[in-house]
């Protein structure tokens, strides 16, 4: 029984390693997060309803219809949070899912995360808040910036439960400022909106001079049969709201996130030995690792 769930755990994680035209190193695969999420989504990508594509037909969500015909208010209401200097990095250290973004500059303001409560965002954004609360489909919602020079690392998304949405709102309108999604490019432009699949490998740049602000969704994907979305919904109201993260003071902090918080100041012992000794890091790392796993086997 042991032999058959690790067959399965490997099969799942050779599943998201291969898919996609674009990978990252065998190395960091087998620890990445996509990995130790690989047995869930490899369940979402078999019972999805929608292509096995880097890029999908934004048309085909006719729910997200009013946020494209509502752009300019939706701008409207980033560009005053940029003037109240409300679209930043996280202050304490408490937002597990995107704590590495910062490095590159990259901002965020949430408007919606799951079952997270942010009344910062209804209180500041009330007309996007609004619209995006309307929109059931839509499970999390930030407005995102990120300034020139501004460049994200390829990476997967951990979760495969949703797609991911871009509605571009005050951009540089140049080409030079981009996402490419499993080696696809699409660059931003004002009013437009683009729509992925955060699982394949992707990663962004801003090579202009100007700053972009995009709003930035989560969108639930289709599954094929109604228990398979009710599986997805479950693990996405469970998993992903553990993971919320505060604009201000008086917005929600999840479990995930607040663990993370711990152990990033702890992470600053590790990060402190990996610089004194690498070769010692790498071989502390995997011994762990290996130890872990033979833990869970024989228990």
């Amino acid at each position: 029984m042991k032999w058959a769930i690790v067959g399965f755990y490997m099969l799942a994680v050779l599943h998201i390693h291969f898919r996609g035209r674009v990978r990252l190193p065998i190395g960091r695969q087998l620890f990445d997060h996509s990995s130790f999420m690989a047995p869930i989504n490899i369940f979402m990508h078999w019972f999805s309803r929608v292509p096995s594509t880097p890029y999908l037909n934004v048309a085909d969500f006719k729910e997200l219809a009013p946020l494209q015909q509502n752009w300019q208010v939706i701008r409207d209401e980033a560009q005053n949070l940029i003037r109240l200097q409300k679209i930043k990095a996280s202050e304490k250290n408490d937002d597990a899912g995107f704590n590495s973004f910062f490095k590159a500059g990259w901002k965020r303001f949430y408007l919606k995360w799951y079952d997270a409560s942010h009344p910062s965002a209804e209180q500041l954004c009330p007309q996007t808040y609004a619209l995006l609360k309307a929109i059931p489909s839509v499970k999390a919602a930030m407005f995102a910036e990120l300034p020139p020079g501004g460049k994200l690392n390829p990476h997967r998304d951990p979760f495969a439960g949703s797609l991911r949405y871009h509605l571009g709102l005050a951009t540089p309108n140049d080409d030079r400022c981009f996402i490419d999604v499993d080696g696809e490019r699409h660059s931003w432009r004002d009013g437009e909106g683009v729509m992925f699949d955060e699982t394949y490998i992707h990663w962004a740049i801003n090579g202009s001079e100007s700053d972009r602000i995009i709003l930035f969704c989560d969108v639930e994907r289709p599954m094929r049969f109604r228990w398979a979305q009710a599986v997805n919904r479950f693990l996405g109201k469970t998993m992903m709201t553990a993971a919320a993260s505060p604009n201000e003071s008086g917005d929600q902090v999840g479990l995930v996130s607040k663990l993370f918080r711990v152990s990033f100041y702890a992470g600053q012992y590790r990060r402190r030995y990996k610089a004194w000794n690498k070769t010692a890091y790498k071989i502390t790392k995997v011994a762990l690792i290996i130890g872990l796993a033979a833990l869970i086997y024989w228990i």
